[in-house]
């Protein structure tokens, strides 16, 4: 098995329409349909407000993630990004702390069962979830472009579903909307549920992941970030004033959106809404994450952090098959076994999030490790203005980990230090090993 320098073998076949769409699929994953209804309890309808805000948050976390985006092509993503930007050993931390939480794809596949089945009528949890994974894993083994060419026909369909749930209920809406249960828990309750939908809106910035086969990283993937988040917190605000405006608030505070939905829907549109609004919601994240989870553990792979028999390429696929394969093979394994995949989430929450703050901090360093690019940058910022953006975006996601946080009951807190600990044994250890061999996985597009 001959292991080429994998992360340069990459096809660079993916547009900016790939890009967005991906993006999109990424973000309207199961937090709109799950996550809508539970900040619509800590807020009331006040909950657009709070949708306001979390994009606000997010825009401004990223806000470093786009301008190095924009300067260089990251071949190994956010992996690259830390190993750039922050000491050696950060790059060995976020290795393990990036696999644990993406292992939650498994997550996905059974809340895709969870709609599925009460829907349809037929299946188990464990067969349903399997076999959407099984499809996605088989139809990403083949190729990112066959992934980005379905991941656009999902999105449409999604976004139309979600459209027509906004359009068909914005009349709907009762016309005492601002003046009954808004900011029902004050101010607190509306930063709370800001800081949940950040999940919600958050998530473009992930398809750095595939700056390695992008045809135009530096130009379309910041642009894809901005406007697949822009876009989505657009839609959402529409699709949250229906949700928490049609039915009296206790009636929905902690519902899915489906109840709603099935108040406001025809019969014919309902169902429409329910396979190509829910269930789409899930599988274009199902779709976009193995397709982008890879990817930064290929290049740690390449430096030495993990064995690089692991970032073998298919020769015509060129797709990095022991690592989905392995990621698939976890998955598989946490839903036969019925793990709270959850848990798994929640645990490497603060932890993840707290890399991606050392990223924000730290990004006053990028013109001095890479002048020539900089120079050239479209997203070039004066000298004088760089440290207010890092501040302001430090804070902004410093903001985020904290609102985040204090959902977090006190085990999943003390999970999240575990964690944070052990991989920092692992980057020691394995930095003493002299095998980590560090490379530069960065370049001018």
């Amino acid at each position: 098995m001959d292991n080429k320098s994998s992360t340069k073998e990459l096809k660079k076949v993916l547009s900016f329409t790939d890009l967005f769409s991906t993006a999109v699929g990424q973000i309207i994953g199961a937090g709109i349909m799950t996550l809508l209804g539970a900040t619509i309890a800590m807020t009331g309808r006040s909950v657009p407000i709070a949708f306001l805000v979390a994009a606000v948050l997010v825009i401004l976390s990223i806000i470093p993630v786009v301008i190095i985006a924009g300067t260089v092509r990251v071949r190994g993503g956010q992996y690259t990004m830390t190993a750039l930007l922050c000491a050696e050993k950060f790059a060995g931390i976020f290795v393990l702390l990036f696999i644990a939480s993406n292992i939650a794809i498994a997550m996905y596949g059974i809340s895709f069962a969870n709609y599925f089945i009460p829907f349809f009528g037929f299946g188990t949890t464990k067969v349903v979830a399997l076999s959407v994974l099984t499809v996605f894993y088989i139809l990403n083994f083949l190729g990112v472009d066959k992934m980005a060419k379905f991941q656009n026909l999902i999105v449409i369909c999604m976004c139309i579903a979600l459209g027509l749930f906004a359009a068909f209920g914005i009349g709907k809406v009762s016309p005492d909307y601002l003046t009954q249960d808004f900011l029902t828990d004050g101010l607190l309750g509306l930063m709370k549920a800001s800081g949940i939908l950040t999940f919600a809106v958050g998530g473009g910035s992930v398809i750095v992941n595939l700056s390695a086969e992008s045809k135009n990283p530096t130009r379309d993937i910041p642009l894809a970030i901005i406007v697949s988040t822009l876009t989505v917190a657009v839609l959402y605000g529409f699709v949250s004033v229906v949700a928490a405006g049609v039915l009296p608030v206790p009636e929905v505070a902690g519902q899915p959106l489906n109840l709603v939905a099935e108040r406001v829907l025809p019969k014919a549109v309902y169902v429409f809404f329910m396979v190509f609004g829910a269930m789409f919601a899930l599988i274009s994240t199902i779709n976009a994450q193995f397709a982008w989870s890879t990817k930064p553990i290929m290049q740690a792979c390449d430096d030495g952090w993990l064995p690089s028999k692991l970032a073998y390429l298919h020769p015509k696929y060129k797709t990095p098959v022991i690592l989905l394969s392995i990621m698939y093979g976890l998955a598989v394994i946490c839903i036969l076994f019925g793990l709270d995949i959850s848990v798994l989430g929640n645990i490497s929450l603060i932890a993840t999030n707290l890399l991606f703050l050392m990223i924000n901090m730290y990004l006053w360093k990028l013109p001095k490790l890479a002048p020539d690019e900089w120079e050239d940058s479209k997203f070039k910022i004066p000298q004088s203005a760089m440290p207010v953006v890092v501040v302001l975006c430090s804070l902004a996601a410093a903001l985020s980990v904290y609102l985040n946080a204090i959902q977090l009951s006190t085990g999943y807190i003390i999970g999240n230090g575990i964690l944070i600990a052990v991989s920092y044994i692992f980057a020691v250890v394995r930095i003493k090993s002299g095998k980590v061999k560090m490379q530069i996985s960065y370049e001018k597009d």
